[in-house]
């Protein structure tokens, strides 16, 4: 087994934990929170109300040192002794921090919800966090703020990518990783996008990624017109092992299974799509 090998499978691992625990434990945190209030809407102008709004909040900070403490120690493991470069925090896609951030899901009336600042605040406090522990160099973060995965959608998401962007300068992070606002596809043909990223690439003053269905010469057009410093692929990637080559050759690619994507099995869509010749 090569080292690069091992390197990728720790990081799953390690991710896999990280995740797993953190979203499973705040769900049930959310389930609970949601039963009590439920039952005390119809009572809101009792003070007992108040009383376990506090007591939530105070177990919400709580849960988050506790895995602080677990997350980080993870985090520390990947890059001072595994030797990875750094870590993404993923704040995407639906994933449990832009649950967060995102206002058509985030309910919570507590300094975590409601306006702009505070629905980003455990966000910024995740990379504050991380940032602390093992260099700004060493840290970036993926966002969509114009997705709405799993019905993670938000009312201004113009004004959610700004706000996160001109925040996260405060802390000088390498990059900023973001996908490209509500391309859809139909029977695997793209539209036009309805928004676009340049007021965040502007606003930014780390390195700005993007991805999101782009194709060779899209992204070819974005590094020339300076829409981003660089371009990440993935479905590409999953379907054409050596498409770095493919690109420089402008050679043909192979066509990606989405059926694939989210399967157990080791093989199927995963290892086997061929390599050029």
């Amino acid at each position: 087994m090569t080292l690069g090998l091992l390197q990728e499978m720790l990081l799953k691992l390690v991710t896999s934990l990280i995740f797993t625990n953190l979203s499973e434990n705040s769900k049930c945190f959310k389930i609970r929170e949601a039963i009590i209030t439920r039952k005390l809407q119809k009572k809101s102008q009792n003070p007992i109300f108040s009383k376990f709004h506090i007591f939530l909040t105070l177990n919400f900070h709580r849960y988050f040192n506790f895995f602080y403490n677990r997350k980080t120690f993870c985090v520390l493991n990947v890059v001072r002794i595994v030797g990875f470069d750094g870590v993404e925090i993923h704040g995407a896609t639906g994933y449990l921090l832009e649950q967060f951030m995102k206002d058509k899901v985030n309910e919570r009336t507590d300094e975590y919800g409601g306006t702009l600042e505070n629905r980003c605040r455990f966000v910024l406090e995740i990379v504050e966090a991380v940032v602390n522990e093992i260099g700004a160099e060493r840290v970036g973060i993926k966002l969509s703020p114009f997705s709405d995965f799993e019905e993670c959608g938000d009312s201004n998401p113009k004004a959610l990518g700004l706000y996160m962007v001109n925040a996260l300068n405060k802390y000088g992070i390498l990059y900023c990783h973001m996908v490209e606002s509500i391309c859809k596809e139909t029977n695997d043909e793209k539209t036009e996008c309805l928004h676009n990223l340049a007021p965040m690439r502007k606003a930014f003053n780390g390195t700005f990624m993007v991805t999101g269905g782009y194709e060779r010469q899209d992204g070819i057009n974005a590094i020339a017109e300076n829409r981003a410093d660089l371009v990440a692929y993935g479905r590409l990637f999953i379907a054409n092992p050596d498409l770095p080559k493919r690109f420089a050759l402008n050679a043909p690619l192979n066509k990606y299974n989405l059926g694939t994507f989210c399967t157990s099995d080791p093989v199927l869509g995963y290892t086997d799509y061929p390599f050029l010749e």
